[in-house]
């Protein structure tokens, strides 16, 4: 018979990217055979991956600690024993090598922290899934990175506009401080490298594109905000896949390094 799975590499990507359990709540918890058999392989392979996925968040925590003046910016992070710290975004915090997960390496034991970002995810779609979870999972904090996939451009046209990204973003905010009391810190959308995004074959023929311009009018409403932000696009600039979007791991270890500087007093 021959083999019309996905290779190894595709499925590396699929499981980094991607966590069918978030989409599918409805059905109950999903077991390894189940979440494995979505992507092509066996449950063994399945946790193996997911393992490797976590030593190297392990060894990119270890990294930045390892940095002059990293032990008083991690000791000054708010973050304390008892308290929840729940994540909203989409593919960059989804992301199972994201900056999210290399925080919670870095974050004294007794923190609890949850990851609700779903890759794709616009800020509408961010309003209809990921808010009614914040009043389950009742966070201390929610750290949230939304904006990127509202300025994709699908043949020129923004899958979101900005007065609609303004409102949700508002929106989310709002209602999800009023039902948890929540604190709130964001983190602005990267920028791409346009080379790269332009020469992307699947983008190319699905017509999508990206505009920095776009990603930088998502940044500047934030920083007006009044809760803290993380302006990650210094920090992940020249660090990107192939595609020119997503952040490659070293991207993912700036923009933690980004939210240690930012957060430190």
């Amino acid at each position: 018979m021959t083999n019309t799975g996905p290779n190894t590499s595709q499925v590396q990507r699929l499981l980094r990217f991607h966590q069918p359990e978030k989409l599918l709540r409805h059905l109950g918890p999903l077991d390894e055979p189940v979440l494995a058999a979505l992507f092509g392989t066996d449950a063994g392979d399945y946790r193996g991956r997911l393992a490797q996925f976590e030593a190297r968040n392990r060894e990119a925590a270890a990294a930045l600690s390892a940095e002059p003046g990293a032990t008083a910016r991690i000791a000054a992070l708010p973050f304390r024993p008892g308290e929840h710290v729940v994540a909203l975004g989409e593919s960059t915090t989804a992301d199972r090598l994201s900056w999210f997960e290399i925080l919670r390496h870095l974050l004294p034991e007794g923190v609890r922290c949850t990851n609700l970002a779903v890759s794709g995810s616009t800020t509408a779609q961010a309003l209809a899934q990921q808010l009614p979870a914040l009043g389950f999972r009742r966070p201390d904090w929610v750290l949230c990175m939304l904006g990127a996939n509202d300025v994709q451009r699908i043949d020129g046209t923004p899958l979101v506009g900005f007065a609609e990204t303004r409102r949700n973003l508002v929106a989310l905010h709002d209602l999800a401080v009023a039902r948890t009391g929540a604190r709130w810190v964001w983190l602005t959308p990267a920028r791409t490298d346009p080379g790269l995004v332009d020469r992307y074959e699947h983008f190319r023929r699905a017509g999508l594109s990206w505009s920095d311009a776009d990603l930088d009018a998502v940044a500047d409403f934030l920083l007006a905000r009044p809760e803290p932000v993380v302006d990650t696009r210094r920090a992940a600039r020249g660090h990107h896949e192939a595609d020119g979007l997503h952040l490659s791991p070293a991207g993912q270890r700036a923009v933690t390094a980004a939210l240690l500087e930012a957060l430190h007093p």
